[in-house]
């Protein structure tokens, strides 16, 4: 397991974020479905980790210094977003969304899927894959 991540976990985290960035252009540009601002955050962070996640798998080069920021502190706002859909603890009026309300389920797959939980795990993958590999790197370097 830990040969396949060392040669394969940069290509798979980027293949995690593309289909996120394309799985959300598809709900707002070909569903239609308006993003609110929890979800702009969202796509900040993960819309520029398929460049970066791009170029390093290409040139073989460990980003997880880069990557680790953007997923964990994306990871935090999907979690707190779905849980102001989800369950009662965050009030939909305790974080002004805008037009678009954030606690506006366009779809809800099985009773728990929605599109900040998709957004959640992407996110915990693409962290998930960075910290193995920079444990590798470490142990590789010591």
């Amino acid at each position: 397991m830990r040969k396949f991540m060392a040669e394969n976990g940069l290509h798979l985290s980027w293949a995690i974020a593309l289909v996120a960035m394309l799985g959300s252009l598809y709900f707002s540009e070909v569903k239609g479905y308006l993003p609110c601002k929890l979800c702009w955050y969202q796509r900040i962070l993960m819309y520029p980790q398929v460049f970066l996640l791009g170029i390093a798998a290409v040139r073989k080069q460990q980003v997880y210094m880069y990557v680790l920021p953007m997923t964990i502190l994306g990871g935090c706002i999907s979690l707190y977003h779905y849980l102001m859909e989800k369950t009662d603890l965050f009030p939909s009026n305790s974080f002004s969304c805008g037009i678009v309300p954030c606690d506006a389920q366009y779809i809800n797959w099985f009773g728990f899927v929605t599109i900040p939980f998709l957004a959640l795990t992407a996110f915990t993958l693409i962290t998930a894959i960075h910290l193995v590999l920079w444990r590798i790197d470490r142990t590789k370097n010591a």
